[in-house]
This record gives C-alpha cells, sequence and structure tokens, in this order.
C-alpha cells in the first residue's frame, strides 16, 4: 500500500491534505477516488485514509482508521558511526533504516579521514535525512529515523552509554562476542558503536568502556566500516525476534 509522511501536526481531523511533493507523488502514481493508502506522521502513527478528491496541488483523503505503527521495531536500537569516507554513511543510513534502525548518529574520532566543516555539515545532514526519509518510505516503516551529528567522541560515548545495552565493535577484541553480550542480559534499547576506515584507537575503546560500553568482536574477519554497523544492527534485530 502507497505511504505518504506528513507533519504530525497535519495528521489531525477527518480529512488530511497531500500537497507539495506528496501531491506530485501521488500525482505520478495516478491515485484514485476511494483507493486506500496510508499516511504516517513519521514518528510511529498512522492512518488508514481513503482518497476522496485528486487535484493538481492537493490531494484530499479521508480518514478511515487511526493506529500506531504495525512495522516499528519492539527494540529501539541506535547506529553510531564514526565519520567515514566519501557516501558510506549514505549507504549506512538507507539500509539502517530499512532494518529497524532507531536513529543513526554520526560522530568524529581520533582516526577519521573525513572531517566535514560546519557549512559543509549542515548541507550533509539535510542530505541525510532525506535518504533517511526515503528510505522509510521504501521500506514502510512508521517512523523516519532521526539523523543525529555529534561534535566529539565523547559526546558519542556520553549519549550513547545511556540505553540498556550500549556496544562497541573492536577489531582487537578476542573475548566478548556479540552473542555473549547479547545474551549477558534483557534489554529494550540498544547503542551499536562502529570506528571509521581505520578503526579505532585504544585510547577509545578504554574510554568506551569506563563510559559503560561492553567492547565486543565482530568475529575473526575485519569487516568494512560501513558493513560492520550493518551486521551489527542485523544480529541485534534477529535476536530481538524481528526476523
Amino acid at each position: 500500500m502507497t505511504r505518504f509522511f506528513i507533519q504530525p501536526e497535519e495528521l489531525g481531523g477527518e480529512t488530511i491534505f497531500l500537497t507539495g511533493e506528496n501531491a506530485a507523488h501521488a500525482k505520478v502514481l495516478r491515485l484514485k477516488e476511494k483507493e486506500q493508502v496510508l499516511v504516517c506522521d513519521g514518528a510511529g502513527q498512522e492512518c488508514l485514509c481513503s482518497v476522496l478528491t485528486v487535484r493538481p496541488q492537493q490531494v484530499d483523503l479521508k480518514v478511515l482508521e487511526r493506529r500506531a505503527s504495525t512495522t516499528e521495531a519492539a527494540v529501539r536500537v541506535s547506529v553510531y558511526m564514526a565519520f567515514p569516507k566519501a557516501d558510506k554513511l549514505e549507504q549506512v543510513i538507507q539500509k539502517a533504516t530499512e532494518l529497524g534502525a532507531y536513529e543513526i548518529v554520526a560522530f568524529p574520532s581520533a582516526r577519521c579521514v573525513s572531517r566535514p566543516d560546519e557549512k559543509s555539515l549542515k548541507k550533509k545532514a539535510e542530505r541525510w535525512q532525506k535518504i533517511a526519509a526515503s528510505a522509510a518510505e521504501q521500506s514502510g516503516r512508521g517512523r523516519v529515523p532521526q539523523v543525529v551529528v555529534l561534535g566529539s567522541f565523547q559526546e558519542a560515548l556520553t549519549r550513547g552509554a545511556a540505553v540498556d545495552l550500549p556496544m562497541m565493535f573492536y577489531e582487537n577484541e578476542k573475548a566478548t562476542t556479540m552473542h555473549m553480550a547479547l545474551n549477558d542480559s534483557t534489554w529494550k534499547t540498544v547503542s551499536l558503536l562502529t570506528g571509521p576506515e581505520g578503526g579505532l584507537e585504544a585510547g577509545e575503546v578504554e574510554k568506551a568502556m569506563a563510559a559503560g560500553f561492553k567492547v565486543c568482536t565482530l568475529g575473526s574477519r575485519i569487516l568494512r566500516c560501513e558493513t560492520a554497523p550493518l551486521c551489527a544492527l542485523s544480529a541485534v534485530m534477529y535476536a530481538a525476534g524481528e526476523f
């Protein structure tokens, strides 16, 4: 079923109006009167609607049912990824959204090659959020994950540790596996923190442990920086019974 995202304040009332890009999209889809669509507020609430009127710049919808989205994961997983090179973060945002991530958080670390300045970062952040919105619509999400940009590694540790299970993945860790960490306690909120192309420095790992992160290995093979967070996210979703 076709899905549209609008602002939460636009979801009230018995009639909902699609305008702007949503109206243009509806025109491309050639929506017809009485056809049913889903309209979401991007925060987990959705309305099943029937098309009333299709106009050049606006589509009027009648609300048939209001409900909580049925496609959101029961576990809230935050993906923390150090700034990678090129468009790798865009790939992770898209795929993590499809897999059910609650949010994607980007931050600088010692070995980051990519260090966007404030001006370029603002433009990038806007693009990243649009990628998340597009992926949420395509994959049938009821919520658009927020793409959060932090200014420091310490800020990422402080924010990421405030969950039931904060995990950091480090290629030199040999003893603790992700499987062990997931089975060590009950959890409903999880943070997954991974490094850039050059990995994390030993000092950063020590700081993460002091902040409360469980440092884990993702196996005997070295994963690319864009592969590691998606691998970890998939494992958490599987362990939570989402797959």
